[in-house]
């Protein structure tokens, strides 16, 4: 049970997130590969993007992951502030 609780728990913004649901909330927030590809330039999101064949690279690239990973922390500080201010 311990072990259960720590999981629910976790201060990790990243923790239980799938790969997939990244993706498709950064292509949302950057208005489509196109913008998502300004802010993290690899050839998956600027020459022919799917979600399906970034997939496959993010998952076989550990450093595009990483990038990835970073921007969507950003972009969730992002909404975090910009929630505040409208309180």
């Amino acid at each position: 049970m311990l072990f259960r609780s720590n999981m629910q728990n976790s201060k990790d913004p990243l923790h239980g997130k799938k790969l997939v649901d990244i993706l498709e909330e950064l292509v949302d927030y950057y208005n489509g590969f196109e913008g998502l590809g300004n802010q993290i330039q690899i050839k998956c999101f600027t020459h022919d993007p799917s979600i399906n064949s970034s997939l496959k690279f993010l998952r076989k690239t550990p450093w595009a992951r990483e990038k990835v990973e970073l921007l969507y922390l950003y972009v969730l500080r992002q909404k975090a502030k910009a929630s505040k201010t409208q309180e």
